[in-house]
């Protein structure tokens, strides 16, 4: 298989990437993540995904460029990453002893032919009941604040789910088994 191109500078995606053994390099987009007016958070993460990839892709003659985006949805509220610790504060408040969901948007596109595809996969998370205590500690890690949602389910955060219904990975930024059956289809 050939190497694609990351449109990301994430760690857990490079993690996940090599779990999966898929050959990439890295190349971020740099690219302004703001919600659009009347945005739903699913056109939001296939936007964001497809716009990463295509920064990178306008940038190449060839190879297959991998964009994503990670959102977390709470009563239809996109919550991205914190900018500073009091937000990460309102965001665990927000999570706090409730179900929301997580949506990634991912898209492969050909450098060389302008060819694209893409998908949104979503996972619901259920958090237990957070004291203020816990959200203190938890911020004073500094673990919240690189992530939509303000936390991490691969980290420290993972004492306080309850319970997940969907693709773990995507939780952590990038659902393998979609990006999996997307590749292939690209390969076609």
């Amino acid at each position: 298989m050939k190497k694609i191109i990351l449109a990301s500078a994430s760690p857990r995606r490079r993690e996940l990437l090599k779990l999966a053994g898929i050959p990439f390099r890295v190349e971020p987009a740099n690219a302004d993540e703001s919600p659009l007016p009347g945005e739903s958070p699913k056109e939001h993460v296939r936007r964001l995904a497809l716009l990463k990839s295509g920064v990178v892709a306008a940038r190449r003659r060839e190879g297959a460029v991998l964009g994503a985006d990670t959102v977390v949805v709470v009563d239809g509220i996109i919550l991205g990453k914190p900018a500073s610790k009091a937000q990460a504060r309102r965001m665990l408040n927000l999570i706090s002893g409730r179900t929301h969901e997580v949506l990634t948007g991912i898209a492969l596109v050909d450098a060389a032919a302008g060819r694209a595809l893409s998908a949104v996969e979503k996972t619901v998370v259920s958090v237990k009941p957070l004291s203020k205590k816990d959200i203190e500690d938890y911020v004073k890690t500094g673990e919240p604040m690189d992530k939509a949602g303000a936390y991490g389910i691969q980290g420290l955060f993972s004492v306080y789910v309850k319970g997940i219904r969907g693709c773990f990975f995507n939780v952590v930024g990038l659902p393998l088994p979609r990006l999996s059956e997307l590749m292939k289809e690209f390969l076609r």
